[in-house]
């Protein structure tokens, strides 16, 4: 087995283009949303408040609500941490770092600041084994391979795959000021709340953040944006109702298409330009699509698109025609 291997441009450049000169009443859609910061404040409070409410009833009672609630929302904060990488909610950047501080809070660990530097790498260097965390590693591939039960365990335990195993393999410098300002706030907040109301909430926004990134209906994500399951395509929406619990998270070839449009505004894009998106294969279903990737033994780590890397073969690579490029 091996990844499907290419040598031309990321398609999203050219399909941006082509977007804003066939649609430019797009570019009013770009922008920050302030209101964002205000979903933050309220989802990291929820998850707080239940953290601290259900910190001494039965583990039937504390468990269930971890896995429903508190994941689902801390699923949605990421995705609000993904919009603060974009400069989405507040014109200044160091504004939108801090919303990414507070809305990391229940997630126990320190990950917002590295998350973003790892995911503006994701855009500028889609496929690149060296540059591109969303990247599965050869090793990686190779050890989960074919079978249902390691596949499974791939998408349980993606806060490991994703916050230690990946961030080794990408040859970048990711540690910088704000990423010690994150590590100072979290661990803070978190002895906060420890010496206030002891370690009983720690267990329910354990068990919320490893399901938020893991096997839950919106896990399917992870298989959902760029696996590959159509020769040819390598980034992939979804259409479904988690769109109203992720914040529209699943527009994910229009987000790469257009990256300064907000989470509210990327069904708009799909709405105004239908002619480039309705061609593209999508999914309806987040959880049927994650039961096909844990039992499909055709569908693997390696159904991936991945570049030739910048520094070996990335410079003599022959461009190709925008045609091409386009994703049809």
């Amino acid at each position: 087995m091996d990844f499907t291997r290419v040598s031309y441009p990321v398609p999203h450049i050219a399909r941006g283009r082509q977007l804003l000169a066939t649609h430019p009443e797009l570019r009013a859609l770009s922008g920050p949303t302030p209101s964002t910061a205000a979903w933050v404040v309220g989802l990291v409070a929820m998850n707080i408040t239940l953290a601290v409410m259900l910190a001494h009833t039965a583990w039937y009672v504390w468990v269930p609500v971890s896995y429903i609630v508190i994941a689902t929302a801390d699923h949605a904060l990421w995705v609000l941490i993904h919009e603060t990488t974009h400069n989405l909610v507040f014109r200044k950047p160091w504004l939108n770092k801090w919303v990414a501080l507070i809305a990391n809070l229940p997630m126990l660990l320190p990950a917002a600041i590295s998350f973003s530097r790892y995911h503006l790498l994701h855009h500028r260097h889609l496929g690149d084994p060296e540059m591109d965390a969303g990247v599965p590693g050869e090793t990686e591939a190779r050890i989960v391979g074919e079978s249902s039960l390691l596949k499974t365990m791939w998408i349980a335990f993606q806060s490991l795959v994703q916050g230690v195993i990946r961030p080794n393999r990408v040859d970048a410098p990711l540690v910088d000021g704000w990423t010690i300002v994150n590590a100072v706030f979290q661990f803070a907040s978190m002895g906060l709340l420890i010496a206030v109301f002891g370690l009983g909430p720690i267990k329910c926004l354990l068990v919320g953040v490893f399901f938020a990134l893991g096997l839950h209906p919106l896990g399917g994500r992870w298989v959902q944006e760029h696996t590959q399951t159509v020769p040819g395509q390598e980034t992939y929406s979804y259409y479904g109702p988690l769109n109203r619990v992720a914040f529209n998270i699943g527009y994910h070839n229009e987000h790469h298409d257009l990256i300064s449009v907000p989470w509210s505004k990327l069904p708009d894009v799909r709405r105004i330009a239908p002619e480039f998106y309705d061609p593209l294969y999508s999914y309806a279903s987040l959880t049927r699509l994650l039961l096909r990737f844990c039992t499909d033994r055709q569908l693997t780590l390696y159904s991936y698109i991945v570049r030739t890397t910048r520094r070996k073969d990335a410079r003599a690579a022959a461009p190709v025609a925008p045609s091409q490029a386009v994703l049809e």
